[in-house]
């Protein structure tokens, strides 16, 4: 397991989009290490966000990175899109890759670091023949497209799996969870191996972002993974 200190990526998706500014600020004064950023096309998943445009805008007062989740179908199409609009991860699905192994190339051919999310049902086992390749997966702990959705407790199983899997072959692997993620459940994520903290509205709904930002990257990492 990666020795570095757990990472919060607030999802812009749950931001005021109509004063985006300000929470892109917020976040930039925050201890929050990336930005997630989701991009839905309406057929891989059930809605629509923003496009690279807004993305682009994003980037240009992002102080951090750009954590860039792909939910679309035939990602390989934006990926050069998606780097020149200022993504730092790329993040496509492996539900959504009939090459994967070409893909995660390509993405790091932009000089990007390469992620696979993996829907609520899809099995980490799929991973084992590229788990190499990966600097980051994602495991969705709800069902991709819609924010505020309720966290689903398999995806502790599914950490520890991947974590496993993952062990002397790429223990630097980022576990990445995008959903339901609170201050009540983060200290078990972390604890079954999980590095990165996805948080939308659970941050952005909050009387005080900056505080809940503090909380979730203070809590504590010193305890092994179960």
């Amino acid at each position: 397991m990666s020795t570095t200190k757990h990472l919060i990526a607030p999802s812009v998706l749950a931001a005021d989009f109509a004063d985006l500014r300000k929470d892109i600020e917020m976040v930039n004064e925050s201890e929050a290490d990336w930005f997630h950023i989701d991009i839905m096309d309406g057929v891989f998943v059930p809605n629509i966000s923003f496009g690279f445009p807004v993305m682009l805008a994003i980037s240009k007062h992002a102080k951090k990175p750009l954590d860039v989740h792909l939910m679309i179908v035939d990602p390989d199409r934006y990926l050069k899109t998606c780097k020149d609009s200022g993504a730092a991860v790329i993040t496509v699905h492996y539900e959504a890759c009939t090459h994967l192994h070409r893909t995660l190339a390509g993405i790091k051919e932009l000089g990007c670091k390469a992620g696979v999310a993996l829907n609520p049902h899809t099995s980490v086992q799929l991973l084992k023949d590229v788990i190499r390749d990966i600097d980051l997966v994602c495991l969705m702990s709800v069902n991709p497209g819609f924010g505020g959705q309720k966290f689903i407790e398999q995806t502790y199983t599914k950490i520890r799996e991947l974590r496993a899997l993952a062990a002397g072959v790429n223990d630097n692997l980022h576990i990445e969870i995008d959903g339901g993620v609170t201050i009540a459940n983060a200290a078990k994520l972390i604890r079954a191996g999980a590095d990165v903290l996805v948080a939308g509205s659970f941050v952005f709904n909050s009387d005080t972002p900056l505080e809940t930002i503090k909380e979730l990257k203070a809590i504590d990492t010193s305890l092994q993974a179960v």
